[in-house]
């Protein structure tokens, strides 16, 4: 406290001295900015900075006195540990065991679009194969005139591509389909990241393989356990499916799928195949397990939508949301994310009231197609209960839709593909809860 005292004395001092040798404006502008940095010390004082607080101004923080350490002192680098709670959880209850579960991306604490690779969602039907890429091979045959059987090595001889875009697993927010409201933004729209994919365009590939006239699907195979298989139509091979081998400039992750595994930009994250083994060119879907009995849309008339490939436009406020609560009146940047597997986001709208009025969002950073896109806008809080909710619309013209408008559609028996508007109700003291609005 008494080194505070005397900091603070001596930058009266200065002002006084330096005030004395000016004049006219710029004594006036000189003595307001001296004022102003005294009123921080000032308030240092009063705080109580301590011995074991040296670290408010004007005081210099100890970590400013000393070397840390050098380079090398960790070979991978690692976040601070004071970001140790950013990290993917998963719900114990949600599925009957981990090894086939999910882990969730922690989006209130992100920034930006890029989400980091180990903070990308995971999901296992039979777990997290052990793969040596050495001996890894993709076989691509069927329809085809030359049959190949491809090494690592062998595919990053191919002209290799990058781009940012994002995964979302069909049943994120699932749970809400008929009424559940989950506590925390990561569990109710965490099943979702975006990336830099780089790889090579599975068109090069079956250019490469030349593809035989009437091959109209591929069934794309991996190499885990359950050997997970879906059907994939020609015209998204031959568009923008990318074959897959490092996300945000380094080697895929053992969860994302090392060392290949299929991307289908803006489809559902079902089909973009991990630890990718096979392709197999052929003229009809082949009807696996994961695309008759699962990830298909149960409809309220006991009929079911198959090959819903597409992940319709979306969004989510992550700012304020339950893990990151206002702690006082006043001025906020109320942001949040937006993404269309159709292609750009065109616009977002916010709403304080439950949709009652809107107000239009800026549109920050990059506006890429089939890739997260960042919105915010300026909100004065007066401490009033809030319903925020945001809706977004994609440049083909498509709005995210309400509950009801949803429900109307397709029923309450689905799980997957829920894109309906979600409300945050903000209560006086700050905090947030998951809500449902019709």
């Amino acid at each position: 406290m008494q080194k505070l005292q005397q900091e603070t004395d001596r930058l009266i001092q200065t002002v006084a001295r330096e005030g004395d040798r000016l004049s006219g404006t710029d004594r006036r502008k000189f003595l307001r900015n001296g004022l102003t940095l005294l009123g921080g010390a000032a308030a240092a004082v009063t705080t109580g900075a301590s011995a074991e607080e040296p670290f408010l101004p004007p005081a210099v923080p100890p970590w400013s006195k000393r070397l840390g350490p050098g380079v090398v002192t960790n070979p991978y680098g690692k976040p601070s540990p004071h970001e140790a709670h950013v990290v993917r959880r998963n719900v114990p209850w949600l599925t009957a065991d981990r090894i086939a579960s999910i882990s969730f991306t922690p989006l209130g604490d992100l920034k930006g679009i890029i989400t980091p690779s180990g903070l990308t969602f995971e999901r296992y039907h039979a777990g997290l194969p052990e793969i040596e890429p050495q001996k890894h091979r993709l076989m691509i045959h069927g329809m085809v005139d030359r049959p190949l059987i491809l090494s690592m090595d062998d595919l990053m001889r191919f002209p290799s591509t990058s781009m940012i875009r994002f995964l979302e697993c069909p049943a994120n927010g699932g749970m809400e389909w008929r009424g559940a409201q989950m506590d925390k933004l990561q569990f109710t729209h965490g099943m979702l990241a975006c990336a830099e994919w780089t790889g090579v365009l599975l068109s090069t590939i079956l250019q490469e393989v030349g593809v035989q006239k009437g091959a109209s699907w591929i069934l794309a195979e991996g190499a885990d356990g359950a050997h997970m298989a879906r059907s994939i139509p020609m015209d998204k091979a031959l568009d923008d499916a990318l074959i897959v081998y490092a996300q945000n400039g380094e080697a895929l992750r053992p969860e994302q799928g090392y060392p290949v595994r299929l991307i289908n930009p803006g489809w559902e994250g079902n089909t973009c195949i991990k630890w990718l083994r096979r392709l197999e060119i052929g003229d009809k879907p082949w009807h696996m397990r994961e695309e008759t009995s699962k990830y298909t849309d149960l409809m309220a008339d006991g009929r079911s939508r198959e090959f819903t490939f597409v992940q319709e436009c979306n969004s989510v406020v992550t700012n304020p949301c339950p893990e990151k609560p206002l702690k006082a009146k006043g001025k906020y940047w109320i942001e949040g994310l937006a993404w269309s597997g159709r292609g750009k986001i065109k616009a977002v709208d916010v709403s304080f009231d439950g949709g009652a009025n809107w107000r239009q969002a800026r549109v920050t950073g990059l506006v890429l197609p089939r890739a997260l896109t960042r919105f915010g806008l300026e909100w004065d809080w007066d401490g009033s209960p809030a319903l925020i909710q945001s809706r977004a619309m994609d440049e083909t013209g498509y709005v995210q839709p309400t509950y009801a408008q949803l429900r109307q559609a397709r029923g309450t028996n689905s799980i997957y593909h829920k894109n309906a508007i979600h409300t945050w109700r903000l209560h006086a003291d700050g905090q947030v809860t998951n809500v449902q609005i019709s």
